[in-house]
């Protein structure tokens, strides 16, 4: 059975206002941006003069990939969200990014959820964790975090969001490796942890250059993360955006890494449903295994 996972606690810090032909309007607090998405392939619901007052938009590049965005308004370089209390930094990015998948937030508040509930403090390990909204969460719950991304940029981002979110004092560490090459270094060291969230793109490059391809690597990586989860691990959490495949794919080297623990595993889609007429877009495969 595959789950929707709808993130429905955004009020009007965020809001997919409308889609269609290829694009979403999208509001982040004041501001409202048009990005492209190619699975949106129906009419918009609002007229043309809504989707011309937007404050920015990204042009796809006519050739070769890539492209850039166009300001139609004062918009500032960076500008503060809130969700749920966790404050943060939002700006357009290069690769059409924000600094935030507004749909990943029902993982947050799940993921809070599950160390709120637990006997002591969780250890919980946050890989491709990117501008660390996962982890801030996670840390207000009461867990310690171990942050990897090959980004010196999106660690000093997640760094600035948790000033901005008061919780500086949390047991949080920020560091830039490539994942594969740090969970292989943790094995060594004998580390454990009781939580796992995992992020990984479609491809990508570590900090030295490494290669990352989800398809031929996901499956050595779940095999190898078996060895960090702890005596009684408490979950796992799986993003995966930009795979063209279905969230099975994730189911065999999931239980794998939890196999001999029990508990829960369940597959899914993060979906967004535009305001403007219902429409749901699915944004990646997911899956969330829970302990007992």
């Amino acid at each position: 059975m595959i789950t929707e996972y709808i993130s429905r606690n955004w009020k009007k810090n965020y809001q997919l206002l409308d889609s269609g032909k290829g694009r979403k309007l999208e509001q982040f607090g004041p501001y409202t941006v048009i990005r492209p998405d190619q699975r949106v392939v129906w009419k918009p619901a609002l007229p043309p003069d809504r989707w011309q007052q937007a404050d920015a938009e990204f042009v796809l590049a006519q050739k070769g990939g890539g492209g850039e965005w166009q300001r139609h308004s004062q918009l500032p370089d960076a500008w503060q969200l809130e969700y749920n209390g966790l404050l943060f930094k939002v700006a357009l990015e290069s690769s059409r990014q924000v600094g935030v998948f507004p749909e990943n937030a029902v993982h947050w508040d799940w993921v809070e959820e599950k160390i709120s509930s637990a006997s002591g403090q969780m250890r919980v390990l946050n890989l491709f964790g990117y501008t660390g909204l996962a982890s801030l969460a996670a840390a207000r719950a009461g867990a310690a975090i171990v942050h990897i991304d090959s980004s010196k940029r999106a660690i000093r981002w997640g760094k600035e969001n948790q000033v901005l979110s008061g919780l500086d004092d949390k047991p949080i560490r920020w560091i830039v490796d490539d994942a594969v090459k740090f969970v292989e270094r943790e094995i060594r060291r004998g580390s454990t942890y009781d939580g796992i969230i995992l992020d990984p793109p479609k491809y990508g490059l570590g900090p030295k250059k490494e290669r990352w391809e989800f398809l031929p690597q996901f499956e050595r990586l779940c095999y190898s993360l078996r060895e960090l989860l702890s005596e009684r691990p408490k979950f796992v959490v799986v993003t995966a955006y930009a795979i063209e495949q279905p969230a099975e794919i994730l189911q065999a080297p999931l239980e794998k890494m939890v196999s001999g623990f029990g508990g829960k595993l369940s597959l899914g889609e993060l979906v967004s449903v535009d305001k403007s007429a219902g429409r749901k877009i699915s944004h990646s495969i997911t899956a969330r295994w829970e302990g007992k």
